[in-house]
């Protein structure tokens, strides 16, 4: 696997990788994994599951053909914030994704829509909080799980989930807030999706966020093939590194391992609509 991070030991019990974008090669890496070799080795430590997500046109239409060819995958569609900004007309591009949504019932998720206010300035922002109201609508119409993206923007999703009214079903992907942001999220009904972040040394914010949350309420995800847990931070993450996120979590939070992993099985078969 070229410089791919080694193959770590399996977990006791399966989970799902609930936020992974198989379609997206990180630069510099001259070694993709094959769908087919990412599932397999994804499979082969307990990660037996993976909800693909697509974040512009291409990444959503590839999901939704993606979710329908392999058995371990569901779908997510959806224009990513850092997106929406930059396309010449909003709402042909909004009527595709709900299309796309409604194509097939593996297709289980409207996301990852939010607010990113780290890559986009103030002269995106409008759009980027019109492209959010309009997700949240749509996956609300469609009986979708809403997944957020939220950079440096906190404040406001609150203000727009609010508005808009949350969706049954959302998930704060990639949780990068504190334990105050953690229980704004969980009063309003959020799952809580943990990534290779929770393992960064100077990430003990997002470690307190966890410990607060309740086992029924968190996820792991990969968000592969970005955020790449400790110690192969810088590296091409997949999907079969989650067990270094779990293991991760278990020991912050105190959870026999057996018991997390069931969890956060269970945890996204609800929080996605069921099992595939």
């Amino acid at each position: 696997m070229a410089d791919r991070p080694p193959v770590p030991e399996p977990l006791p019990l399966p989970v799902v990788d609930n936020h992974c974008h198989l379609d997206i090669t990180r630069h510099g890496d001259d070694d993709p994994l094959a769908v087919p070799e990412a599932l397999a080795l994804a499979a082969s430590v307990g990660v037996t599951r993976i909800v693909q997500i697509g974040c512009d046109l291409p990444g959503a239409r590839w999901a939704v053909e993606a979710a329908a060819s392999y058995d371990a995958l569901v779908a997510g569609v959806a224009l990513h914030p850092n997106e929406a900004p930059r396309l010449p007309d909003l709402d042909a591009a909004m009527a595709e994704i709900e299309q796309l949504a409604g194509a097939h019932d593996k297709v289980r998720a409207v996301g990852e829509t939010g607010l990113d206010h780290f890559r986009t300035g103030e002269d995106g922002r409008a759009v980027q909080v019109e492209s959010f109201r309009r997700h949240i609508d749509l996956a609300k119409r469609l009986d979708k799980t809403l997944v957020i993206h939220d950079r440096d923007a906190h404040d406001e999703v609150l203000r727009v989930l609010d508005e808009e009214g949350a969706p049954e079903r959302w998930v704060m992907h990639c949780f990068s807030g504190d334990a105050a942001f953690a229980r704004a999220c969980l009063d309003r009904g959020a799952h809580l999706s943990f990534a290779g972040t929770v393992t960064f040394k100077n990430a003990q914010p997002l470690r307190d966020a966890l410990v607060v949350a309740p086992l029924d309420r968190i996820l792991v995800e990969t968000d592969a093939p970005y955020l790449t847990p400790s110690p192969h931070r810088g590296r091409s993450n997949a999907s079969y590194l989650v067990p270094l996120t779990v293991r991760a979590m278990a020991e912050v939070r105190g959870d026999d391992l057996e018991t997390l992993c069931a969890a956060l099985d269970g945890n996204t078969e609800r929080a996605f609509g069921g099992a595939w």
